[in-house]
């Protein structure tokens, strides 16, 4: 091979990851300008990523979703790895949302204007004939990450204080954590880029 098209085929490949790159860059972005907007309670699980830095690792209402909710499952049907699931929320009294309904794969119909859908997935082996069981999705908006030196001081006030998030959630059910909140006052918001 020439070392002109040695070049060029190098010149091609980093266009294409910096393409994909940017796609996923924008995809995020836009559903955080334009998602809709709810409020989950958090509960912290611990604050270090080595890579990453300062985190929370989050858990919500919406992470242990009762079987029972599940509304097309047969008796003897258990979770494909990776299956998608999607959870219908409401606003509750106390301003945050709450899981109502979940569906494997698509809901029968759009949530209407007073619920929003958000997605995630479930892995194998779940068993979702038993009406006791739970299933723990993943939505994606399980870890936040923070600035250096932040991570234990708020791990231990989520313990002793009601924390929040604020989520944007697009109209395809997929979410992204737009801010964490002590109770009311925003402590860290999310950059678009």
């Amino acid at each position: 091979m020439s070392a002109k098209r040695l070049i060029a085929a190098a010149f091609a490949v980093a266009l294409l990851q910096i393409g994909f790159l940017g796609w996923m860059i924008a995809g995020r972005a836009a559903i955080l300008r334009d998602g809709r907007e709810i409020v989950l309670k958090v509960e912290p699980v611990d604050p270090r990523d080595l890579l990453r830095g300062d985190y929370v690792r989050l858990t919500y209402e919406i992470s242990r979703i009762p079987a029972k909710l599940v509304a097309n499952v047969s008796a003897d049907e258990a979770a494909r790895d990776q299956q998608t699931i999607v959870v219908r929320l409401t606003k509750g009294d106390d301003g945050t949302w709450h899981p109502q309904m979940a569906w494997l794969g698509s809901p029968p119909q759009a949530a209407g204007p007073d619920a929003v859908d958000i997605a995630g997935t479930i892995k194998a082996g779940s068993s979702l004939g038993d009406s006791d069981a739970t299933l723990w999705p993943d939505y994606g908006i399980e870890r936040f990450y923070l600035p250096e030196g932040e991570g234990k001081a708020i791990e231990k006030d989520i313990r002793t204080r009601p924390f929040q998030v604020k989520i944007a959630v697009s109209s395809s059910g997929q979410a992204q954590i737009k801010a964490l909140m002590d109770g009311a006052a925003t402590l860290f918001d999310e950059p678009l880029y």
